[in-house]
């Protein structure tokens, strides 16, 4: 992002997943941090221009896509996504400090963090009652902040160290090797430059439901031998049974077979909407880039010869 961000919005309260996420990238991290109570005000913040940034969750390994950022991104605000950013999930079960597992009657933590420790919670506390929090850190937060001794969160390690409590059982989830994906988003004035590893995101509205309209769309994909990294129907919130496509595909809007796809996209359906082409995260992705910029270079050198010797 340039030029750099001065403020950046995130899921809050503080010690959120989302923030240890924001503390990875080092030129986000030193901006001014807000942090807010809802994915829909940090879509706002951004939309509204009172951040320059928003970093929201947008897909978990185990429970899927989180539909506050993904439907707010296609039908609410106008934004694109500049980055993203993967993480690894560990979840703890806390407490007040001296309360112990046999002492819980009530736990509560975010909808997809509850739903990422079931087998722990029906070995440990069959019993107790699971309440829904607006963040991880805000579960943790409000025990903090209250009297209750019959009472745990399921939070952040960096949540017991911020609000004063002891964690009674590590590593509560059920798959160890969970993780999440994160996006900082803003307004849609400037598209990261092509990195020669790279994501594009867009959204296909379908003109009528009729049999084969999936099969047009990936078939514009298939075409140009462009690769498919998600594929997912969402209601467009209009009638039983419409649907739009979310779909991530690698390249760049900056690439040529890219823009010559997506150009055909938006004739032929009733609408595309653009949500960023930006750095795609992996383990080999900062390599990829380099082969990528060296080959571009060396490709470059060798039509510069070629031109040279015209007339």
């Amino acid at each position: 992002m340039n030029p750099p961000a001065t403020t950046v919005a995130y899921l809050g309260p503080a010690a959120t997943f989302t923030q240890e996420a924001l503390l990875t990238q080092p030129d986000l991290a030193t901006a001014d941090l807000r942090p807010l109570s809802t994915i829909t005000d940090v879509l706002d913040e951004v939309a509204g221009g009172k951040a320059d940034v928003g970093f929201v969750p947008i897909e978990n390994g185990i429970e899927g896509t989180v539909s506050a950022t993904i439907d707010g991104l296609i039908f609410d605000v106008d934004l694109y996504v500049q980055r993203e950013v993967v993480m690894d999930i560990h979840l703890h079960l806390m407490a007040k400090p001296g309360v112990g597992l046999g002492d819980i009657g009530r736990v509560s933590s975010y909808p997809h963090a509850l739903a990422q420790c079931q087998k722990f919670l029906a070995e440990h506390v069959p019993e107790a009652e699971q309440v829904a929090a607006n963040s991880t850190a805000d579960a943790a937060r409000l025990l903090g902040e209250s009297d209750a001794r019959d009472a745990a969160a399921i939070a952040p390690r960096l949540a017991a160290e911020r609000y004063g409590l002891a964690i009674v059982a590590e590593d509560v989830e059920d798959h160890p090797e969970n993780q999440t994906r994160f996006v900082a988003v803003a307004r849609p004035t400037r598209v990261p430059k092509p990195t020669g590893h790279d994501k594009t995101s867009i959204v296909c509205f379908q003109r009528a439901d009729h049999p084969g309209s999936l099969h047009g769309i990936l078939g514009q994909f298939a075409a140009r031998n462009i690769n498919l990294t998600k594929l997912e129907s969402r209601p467009t919130k209009q009638s039983l049974g419409d649907y739009c496509f979310v779909i991530d595909l690698s390249g760049h809007i900056g690439d040529e077979v890219i823009a010559d796809c997506l150009r055909d996209l938006h004739a032929s359906l009733a609408g595309v909407k653009f949500l960023g082409s930006y750095p795609a995260v992996g383990n080999h992705g900062e390599v990829k880039r380099r082969e990528a910029d060296a080959a571009w270079q060396a490709a470059d050198t060798w039509l510069a010869g070629l031109r040279s010797s015209i007339g």
